[in-house]
C-alpha cells in the first residue's frame, strides 16, 4: 500500500508561514494553536477540548489528502505515458487549504505571476496581518484583511490582487460570495464563481482545486501546458487548453490528481533547467 509522503507533499505546498515540516513531523498554526501529523499520529496542545482536537484532525487530513488512495490512481496511470511519473512523486498527494476563504486569497495570489513570486506575495501578507502562534502565524481571518487599506495589502507585493482580495473579501463576509460550495457540481460553481470580478475561469477552477478538493484542474495554466509539451515531446505554443483536456479528461476521477503531478513534473524540470 502507498503510503502518503509527507515530505513531498510539504514540498509543494505555497510556503506561507502558517506551516513546517521538522523532524518528519508536519505542523499547522491555527487560531488557538498548533495541530502536528507525524505520518502515524495526530499532536495537538494539551489544552484544547475533545472538538477541538476532533476539528483539527479533520482539517490536517484535508490540507494533506491523508484519505488519498494513491494505490489506485497509480493502477489508473501504470500503462500511461504518465506512468514515469508514478516513481518521480510516489507518495505525493495534493496539498489543499485549511479554509476556502485562504484558498480564495492564495488562489488570486497566484494569478499572472509565478508561483515563487505568489510564494512571496502570499507570505508577506500572513507577516503583515496573521496572528503569531508561537514560531508560526495563522492565516489572517477576513475580518483583518478587510480592516486593512488596499495601500496597505499593496505592501504584501500583491499588486493590482490586492483590489481583488479586498472587495471579494467584503463581499465574503456580507454574504454576497458563497465559498462553501461543497455541493455544487464543478460547471455549476466555475459560472458562479466567475460573476465575481477577480475570478476568472482559471481562478475559479484553481479555487475548486485547492480549497475544496474538487476533481478539476485549471487547464489554462501555463505550467500544465508546458509539462504535457515536454512529456509529449511538443512545443508549448502547440499545447492549448483544449489540448489538456483532450489528454486529462479520460482519467475520470483521477484527472485532479494527475494534473497536479504533470504542475509538479514541469515545476521540478524547471527549476533544474534553471540550475544549469
Amino acid at each position: 500500500m502507498a503510503e502518503i509522503d509527507l515530505r513531498k507533499t510539504a514540498g509543494e505546498m505555497i510556503r506561507n508561514g502558517t506551516w513546517k515540516f521538522e523532524n518528519g513531523i508536519f505542523c499547522q498554526a491555527f487560531e488557538r494553536g498548533i495541530a502536528g501529523y507525524d505520518g502515524e499520529s495526530f499532536i495537538f496542545p494539551d489544552s484544547w477540548s475533545r472538538r477541538e482536537r476532533k476539528e483539527a484532525k479533520k482539517k490536517l487530513i484535508f490540507i494533506l489528502g491523508l484519505d488519498t488512495d494513491l494505490d489506485s490512481f497509480y493502477v489508473e496511470i501504470s500503462d500511461s505515458p504518465f506512468a514515469f511519473l508514478i516513481d518521480e512523486f510516489y507518495g505525493l498527494t495534493v496539498p489543499a487549504a485549511p479554509s476556502p476563504y485562504q484558498a480564495l486569497v492564495e488562489t488570486i495570489a497566484q494569478q499572472q505571476v509565478s508561483f515563487d513570486f505568489a510564494q512571496r506575495a502570499i507570505e508577506n501578507l500572513v507577516e503583515l496581518a496573521g496572528r503569531q502562534v508561537e514560531d508560526l502565524r495563522a492565516f489572517p481571518s477576513p475580518e483583518r484583511i478587510a480592516s486593512l487599506s488596499e495601500d496597505e495589502l499593496k505592501r504584501a507585493k500583491l499588486g493590482y490582487r490586492a483590489a481583488y482580495i479586498k472587495s471579494l473579501t467584503e463581499l465574503y463576509l456580507a454574504g454576497k460570495l458563497d465559498l462553501e460550495l461543497w455541493d455544487w457540481g464543478v460547471n455549476e460553481a466555475i459560472r458562479y464563481l466567475t460573476e465575481f470580478r477577480g475570478i476568472g475561469k482559471w481562478s475559479a477552477e484553481l479555487f475548486l482545486a485547492y480549497g475544496l478538493r474538487k476533481n478539476v484542474y485549471p487547464a489554462g495554466d501555463l505550467g500544465l501546458r508546458r509539462g504535457i509539451a515536454k512529456i509529449f515531446g511538443r512545443s508549448l505554443k502547440e499545447v492549448k487548453e483544449k489540448d489538456v483536456r483532450e489528454v486529462i479528461e479520460p482519467y475520470g476521477k483521477w484527472k485532479g490528481l494527475l494534473a497536479f503531478y504533470i504542475l509538479c513534473y514541469d515545476r521540478k524540470t524547471e527549476m533544474e533547467r534553471k540550475k544549469k
